[in-house]
């Protein structure tokens, strides 16, 4: 198991420059925030810091920045949001250089117990995304230590997420990881490494190319493999099956055949939809109305696609979970932001709900499910990373979290 200095393992905080990278990546619409979710996440590192004295310097990415430095993309009002949190002032670097002159002088500035938050990391383009030394440099420059509290991105080796540690490791500083990634590593990787059994896994979502590696991984550690949403329809397919006008990665079948065999050599459930809920075609737009019927899913009308699992398959998928000690799931049944085409995902998020075990949500698109239907606080953990969590439990090392020093 993984076991990285934490923030509770930095020491003599007081008057301590520490660089904080969170993810702020909040949504906006028309410059407000719509969801503050990951900045109150961020919250109890931050605490943790004030509280101890340390002059906290904060950063993050927010969207893509594709066309450069913008004001749509600024993190002005993640700083407003936080002041409002955190019920203190928190000191915005507007700056599009992220670490220039105005962030030196604002830091230098700084009370003990002080919050400073820079301008968008990705505002430095490929300095940030292709992990350049001197924005490294120019980050590590402006702090004593080091903490990681952002799990979405620490599948990424950026900047700001892994270059900035190894100068801030030469010059006798400590790299940690914050409450946030630390709750997702002990999650994460003790359901992968260490799980109590009996494990269900439970995948959904449109594609199989996405989740390649992350099948063949859980096979190898779980007890029973559910496999639900758009990519069921290319297993159904692979076991000769017709599946109509279904979403199908003819590139795959051959894939899902050995998934099928590796499953039964080792002796693993592989549950797959017994029936599905069809349409003629896809809703346009998604949420409007579609009229469904379900049929078995080795019947599937030559003209009509598959868009949900059938209330069978939903009984035979909670039935399964319901029995499990440790349950992880990631990927909605299927199209879940239609109210006709959401059962099969509210089925399995109530059988989660309702179940002793341990359970684990592996971000995206199946957060965003539980957190609509309103059973977040049922769930024991919510991962906070979509790319990050798959990565994990694909059983990758990921950079940001490698980066942190080892106990």
């Amino acid at each position: 198991m993984l076991n990285k200095k934490t923030v509770d393992d930095l020491k003599d905080l007081k008057g301590k420059r520490v660089l904080v990278r969170c993810d702020f990546n909040v949504p906006l619409k028309e410059g407000a925030i719509t969801d503050d979710t990951r900045i109150t996440a961020a919250l109890p590192t931050i605490q943790k810091l004030i509280g101890e004295g340390a002059k906290v310097i904060l950063c993050s990415h927010l969207g893509k920045v594709k066309n450069g430095p913008n004001e749509g993309e600024s993190l002005a009002p993640v700083a407003e949001r936080l002041s409002e949190k955190l019920g203190k002032p928190v000191v915005f670097v507007s700056d599009y250089n992220v670490t220039g002159e105005a962030a030196t002088s604002a830091v230098a500035a700084m009370q003990e117990g002080d919050v400073v938050l820079l301008q968008n990391t990705r505002f430095r383009g490929s300095e940030e995304t292709k992990n350049g030394e001197q924005f490294s440099k120019e980050l590590a420059d402006l702090a004593d230590d080091y903490v990681c509290d952002a799990f979405g991105s620490s599948h990424r080796a950026h900047a700001s997420v892994e270059g900035v540690t190894k100068f801030i490791s030469a010059k006798g500083g400590s790299n940690a990881v914050g409450y946030l990634m630390q709750k997702e590593i002990d999650f994460l990787g003790n359901a992968v490494e260490n799980p109590v059994r009996p494990f269900v896994a439970i995948l959904g979502g449109a594609k199989v190319a996405d989740k390649l590696n992350v099948i063949s991984n859980l096979l190898e550690k779980c007890d029973t493999l559910i496999i639900g949403g758009g990519m069921a329809f290319t297993f159904l397919k692979a076991q000769g099956m017709g599946v109509g006008n279904s979403l199908v990665d003819d590139t795959k079948l051959d894939y899902c055949r050995e998934m099928i065999e590796k499953a039964e050599k080792l002796g693993k459930k592989l549950l797959l939809p017994v029936d599905a809920a069809v349409a003629s075609a896809f809703p346009n737009p998604i949420d409007g109305p579609v009229d469904v019927t379900v049929v078995p899913a080795s019947e599937i009308p030559d003209d009509k696609m598959g868009l949900d699992i059938g209330p069978e398959t939903a009984k035979l998928f909670a039935d399964a979970a319901k029995s499990a000690k440790t349950v992880v799931w990631n990927g909605p049944m299927g199209v879940f932001e239609n109210p006709t085409l959401a059962a099969g995902t509210i089925a399995v998020a109530r059988a989660l709900a309702e179940t002793e075990a341990t359970t684990i949500i592996g971000g995206g698109d199946s957060a965003a499910a539980v957190n609509q239907l309103g059973f977040a606080d049922k769930m024991s953990h919510i991962s906070t990373g979509g790319g990050a969590s798959l990565e994990f439990l694909e059983g990758k090392a990921l950079p940001g979290v490698m980066a942190a020093d080892d106990k």
